[in-house]
């Protein structure tokens, strides 16, 4: 009985093997190996070699403008405005026989005003005053001191600021000049620092460029000019002073 109950146990635990075994091999077979995850990077080149190049250019203005102020007082509005008007045509006519045009004369902040006796009770009216600004654009400079004496001669008392500026025309001339020194400063520059540093230089990727905030910035010039409209005692001389246009570009290349 004992030896019976034995062999019983023994059947008993080899058909469980016999199972278990079978399972796996199956799951095995149609699940396949388990799989193992890989994780693929790739990764791109992102350094540049940058190279900066300056360049600054000294230039003379080719522009001017004349602020000729008209101030005329008279006991009525009428003959204030006529006086005034015969003061504004005689200037305008003597400029542009100089050579200027008719569009680079203007009239501007043409005003009538009262004047008042404040000393009196009554604040009576004691005549009219006209102020009058006439603006003139020069790009010949050797017509400039002699506008300026023709106007004071004719009757203009006031003289205000005289700037010389560069004309649009003028400005990009000097923004392609500058352009090119600075390009190939950076170029030379960055050759040499490659060499000296045993980089290669592959092509240019990116181009920085800066203008140094040449925006317009009139040089003003003073003039002392009598108030009574007589003019200097000797002939205005006037000389346009010299801007620095400048510029930088910043070259990025590929590194081989």
């Amino acid at each position: 009985m004992d030896k019976l109950f034995i062999l019983q146990t023994i059947i008993k635990a080899f058909f469980v093997s016999a199972v278990v075994v079978g399972t796996s091999i199956l799951v095995t077979r149609f699940t396949g190996p388990l799989p193992i995850s890989v994780t693929q990077t790739l990764t791109q080149k992102q350094t540049t070699f940058n190279s900066t190049g300056d360049s600054e250019i000294s230039a003379i203005p080719d522009e001017a403008q004349i602020y000729l102020g008209i101030d005329i007082k008279r006991s009525s509005v009428i003959e204030a405005q006529s006086a005034a008007n015969e003061v504004i045509n005689e200037i305008s006519s003597a400029i542009k026989k100089l050579g200027v045009d008719k569009e680079n004369i203007q009239t501007q902040n043409y005003q009538v005003n009262p004047e008042y006796d404040y000393q009196s009770l009554e604040r009576s009216i004691t005549g009219y005053r006209v102020h009058a600004q006439i603006v003139v654009k020069i790009t010949d400079f050797e017509k400039l001191n002699h506008a300026i004496d023709a106007a004071t001669d004719l009757g203009a008392n006031q003289v205000g600021g005289i700037s010389f500026s560069l004309s649009e025309k003028r400005q990009e001339e000097l923004k392609k000049e500058a352009r090119e020194k600075a390009i190939a400063e950076a170029k030379a520059s960055a050759e040499e620092l490659a060499k000296l540093a045993g980089v290669k230089l592959g092509k240019v990727v990116n181009v920085t460029e800066s203008d140094g905030n040449n925006y317009p910035q009139p040089i003003y010039a003073r003039a002392e000019m009598a108030l009574d409209g007589g003019g200097p005692k000797e002939p205005t001389q006037i000389e346009p002073g010299s801007e620095i246009y400048r510029y930088s570009v910043t070259l990025s290349y590929e590194t081989l």
